[in-house]
């Protein structure tokens, strides 16, 4: 990574495409399961990573390409997200639309995305953090917690964002 950011030289960046492409697609493919849509948030993350290479200061390369494809996922996703009233279609006894799967997960991970606000806000902000992908270390250092807060404040947030959602997010059946 250093030497594309130090030369320019495009073999370089391929290097880098090759190691990571595969995690940065699996990545974008847990996010949309058409695979079609994921090959295109995994280019898309590609070409801003190229573009903005020059912001990257150091730290966990991965994680900020990462950071990228997540926030890629998020943009393409809030394009094709279904209008305004489509929980009315779901919730009718009519006929469910084929992409009603992708739906529900969507809505399930908006109300985790919401439950998360009613968090402790340290608790809230290292677990952000550690969904965007940055270490225990670096969490550590940008919120001034010490490694073990940092592993604390993760496992208490998971554990009440379990007890709150427990239940809420079980499938129909």
């Amino acid at each position: 990574m250093r030497r594309f950011q130090q030369t320019g030289d495009n073999a370089y960046f391929a290097e880098l495409f090759a190691k990571y492409r595969k995690k940065v697609y699996f990545a974008c493919r847990s996010f949309f399961p058409d695979s079609g849509v994921a090959e295109d948030a995994t280019q898309e993350t590609f070409l801003r990573a190229y573009e903005r290479i020059h912001q990257f200061s150091g730290g966990d390369f991965c994680g900020w390409l990462m950071r990228i494809a997540r926030n890629i996922c998020i943009d393409q996703w809030r394009k094709r997200r279904p209008e305004a009233g489509m929980e009315e279609t779901f919730a009718g006894d009519g006929p469910v639309p084929a992409q009603a799967p992708a739906y529900d997960l969507r809505m399930k991970a908006d109300r985790v995305w919401q439950a998360m606000t009613s968090l402790a806000p340290e608790q809230r902000r290292c677990l952000e953090m550690k969904i965007e992908g940055y270490s225990y270390q670096e969490t550590a250092q940008r919120t001034g917690l010490s490694v073990e807060a940092v592993k604390s404040h993760i496992q208490n947030g998971r554990r009440m964002l379990w007890l709150k959602l427990e239940g809420e997010l079980e499938p129909s059946k």
